[in-house]
């Protein structure tokens, strides 16, 4: 059974056409990598179906709902959390308070789910120690992990994440890959993740999509990917292999 769906979906931007039909199929349950090269869409696919962006032909459908012209937040109230690549932490706040602010069942810090902090600080102890700093002196990766953090404060039926090993040391990779790992294996949460880190895709992937000039030229199980050296040239331009 498909969680997402979009199905013919096209997207213009000002004078400029970005998303050429794209369809895609996120299965319940299930970690969904949407790979390519720079430029092929993927980032464009998220803002779309999140509603910053909205399309100009198409359909997207969640739980078999369409929500294509719905706002963001109406989207986002349907159990669909999002991490976009700029992270989009507030500095001024502190880290206590970004997680506050995601956190829609408590109204006040004493509120949080403290079984669920204690989880999230297991695999992010830097939100820990930060807890009452401004989120804005934090470094690169800690705002990474902040951001990553805010979406899984509550739980939620779809994680949708662009590039979220993007500057992170790979000791901090490695705790990434385990907290989605538990993400799906203890909630049932299904997952979409845009990846540059073919070590990320590869470890987590149950199924990928591959981008390429606005549209999904390829769909398959991970695994099948990882075991095609010549389908991983032909697509992605180079051998996952190489990057693991």
């Amino acid at each position: 059974m498909n969680l997402l769906e979009l199905r013919g979906v096209h997207t213009h931007v000002g004078a400029y056409h970005i998303l050429h039909g794209v369809d895609l199929e996120v299965p319940a349950g299930q970690v969904t990598m949407l790979l390519g090269r720079n430029g092929a869409g993927k980032t464009s696919t998220l803002r779309t179906l999140m509603g910053l962006w909205t399309a100009s032909r198409g359909t997207v459908s969640f739980k078999g709902e369409d929500i294509t012209q719905l706002a963001t937040p109406a989207i986002a109230a349907r159990g669909i959390a999002y991490v976009p690549e700029t992270m989009g932490v507030f500095g001024e706040l502190t880290v206590a308070e970004n997680l506050l602010l995601a956190a829609r069942r408590a109204r006040k810090l004493a509120e949080l789910d403290t079984a669920r902090l204690d989880w999230l600080f297991g695999f992010f102890p830097a939100l820990k120690t930060f807890w009452g700093h401004p989120a804005g002196k934090l470094s690169g990766g800690q705002k990474q992990m902040l951001a990553i953090a805010r979406a899984l404060i509550e739980p939620r039926e779809l994680l949708v994440i662009d590039e979220p090993s993007k500057g992170l040391a790979p000791a901090i990779v490695l705790n990434l890959i385990e907290a989605l790992r538990s993400v799906k294996a203890e909630a049932g949460t299904t997952v979409l993740l845009v990846e540059q880190n073919f070590r990320v895709a590869a470890e987590l992937g149950d199924r990928v999509a591959v981008m390429d000039d606005g549209k999904v030229v390829h769909r398959g199980a991970m695994a099948a990917l990882i075991a095609d050296t010549e389908l991983q040239q032909r697509l992605l331009g180079l051998s996952l292999g190489a990057h693991q």
